[in-house]
């Protein structure tokens, strides 16, 4: 297979095409009416894109047919591509490349009390933790898991919601607007941690073959036995998963610890300016 037939779609999502392509319309856009630092655009540009590779790319082929890879897949759309996009900070280029028109509506749209008792609920961290394990713990139920591999109606759903959670979880999370507490963000990437690592260490232990969707639709990999792709898929989520939250604990201590070293900064040339 050459490196093109690699980036052909295995599946085309023209939803998955389009948002991709018009979010990358409106980021350029806003950089070029707002600035931005390079490791801003390269950490979203990354994000954006391992979203799309893992999705409209024979990976998507793989993620099908291999349980592990399936498990590389909501790495990236539940941790990793999110997480970038977030780092990133890019809300004021997206505000910026954003057209009036839409601003004019996701304005009356947000003015609604509906809609702004629904956000509250769902940044709040307690609920944000919550949503964020049950989901990942719902997709994975066998009997759940082996619908939404048969159904791509119901397998797009659930990349879709897997991807949307992790922008919620991780904005949350890494963005000191919506919670201005360290402490509460800390907290909340520590407590998703345990139950990732309790879900991975089923699978990585249970003796049997939970998921024979895989083995039913053909496995790419013949000479790895189910047990082993699943204790592989284990091992991803255990270890992977809980590095993103320490990782995200470590950015949450850093931008802390900088603060008062840009107030003390600040006050020692106002007193300075005060003087002369």
């Amino acid at each position: 297979m050459t490196p093109l037939q690699w980036l052909a779609p295995w599946e085309i999502s023209f939803s998955i095409a389009v948002v991709t392509a018009v979010t990358a319309i409106i980021f350029i856009r806003g950089c070029l009416r707002c600035r931005l630092l390079f490791r801003q655009k390269l950490y979203f540009g990354a994000g954006l894109l391992s979203l799309y590779v893992v999705t409209q790319t024979q990976i998507d082929y793989y993620a099908e047919h291999e349980f592990f890879v399936h498990q590389l897949q909501s790495l990236v759309l539940h941790h990793l591509g999110p997480f970038f996009i977030v780092l990133a900070c890019p809300k004021d280029a997206l505000s910026a490349g954003f057209p009036t028109a839409g601003k004019r509506l996701i304005r009356r749209i947000s003015g609604r009390k509906p809609v702004q008792c629904s956000v509250k609920v769902l940044t709040h961290p307690v609920v944000a933790v919550i949503v964020f394990v049950g989901l990942l713990a719902f997709w994975l139920l066998p009997s759940i898991h082996f619908i939404a591999m048969l159904d791509w109606r119901i397998y797009r759903l659930m990349n879709w919601s897997m991807a949307l959670n992790g922008l919620m979880f991780w904005g949350i999370a890494l963005d000191s607007h919506t919670i201005r507490s360290p402490g509460s963000r800390i907290a909340m990437m520590l407590a998703v941690v345990p139950p990732q690592i309790m879900i991975g260490a089923l699978l990585f232990f249970t003796p049997h073959e939970l998921y024979p969707i895989y083995t039913l639709c053909g496995r790419t990999f013949t000479s790895m036995s189910p047990v082993t792709d699943q204790q592989i898929g284990g091992l991803i989520l255990w270890m992977n998963a809980a590095m993103m939250s320490v990782i995200g604990i470590l950015i949450v201590i850093y931008k802390e610890l900088r603060q008062p070293i840009k107030y003390n900064n600040f006050h020692h040339e106002d007193t300075k300016n005060t003087k002369n």
